[in-house]
């Protein structure tokens, strides 16, 4: 197996800050956004692009992890129908689901089943008014039909293929691996 760089931290510093300026333009500003992060890295670049938005347009947007793993369909069986997302409650959530467009933020789309699983978890929670997604990376190869709706980089891959994005707040430092099956 041989692995490479295929964004260092310099460009996905700038892959996120354009697409926190996709976001405000195509939503016409930030005032009724919240970004939900899906776990594990997801959380981390939506504080980046919440960061971004509040310097472009002085509005702060919360920034909400979310934990799909109880909402999986590919990781050991059936969907817990009991599961509960691992996301504030109605009460602590710092947005109004019904009023609220929603930014899922993750680091890699592939299949699409996580972001089915967040779908879920949203849902469970309350109606958004609408939901977006953001990806760091579209590496296609998709099971279900979702599409990301800003995108930092697509990279074609094999399904053989890893691509490992690390983030400083969880792995010690930015940078977006491909190791390629040979």
């Amino acid at each position: 197996m041989s692995a490479h760089q295929i964004m260092s931290a310099d460009e996905m510093r700038r892959a996120i800050v354009r697409m926190g300026h996709e976001i405000v333009e195509r939503q016409g500003g930030a005032g009724d956004l919240a970004l939900v992060g899906i776990e594990h890295r997801g959380p981390a670049l939506a504080r980046r692009i919440a960061t971004v938005i509040e310097t472009q347009v002085g509005v702060v947007v919360p920034v909400v992890a979310l934990d799909v793993t109880p909402y999986r369909d590919d990781r050991g069986g059936a969907i817990d129908p009991d599961a509960t997302a691992a996301i504030p409650s109605p009460t602590l959530r710092p947005y109004d689901p019904a009023l609220t467009t929603v930014i899922l933020v993750d680091d890699v789309l592939h299949t699409g089943r996580t972001v089915r699983a967040a779908l879920d978890a949203l849902l469970a929670l309350g109606r958004p008014a609408a939901v977006r997604l953001a990806v760091l990376i579209d590496r296609g190869h998709r099971e279900l039909p979702i599409r990301a709706d800003f995108v930092g980089r697509n990279v074609p891959t094999s399904l053989r293929d890893s691509v490992q994005v690390r983030v400083a707040e969880v792995d010690g430092s930015d940078e977006v691996i491909i190791a390629e099956d040979l």
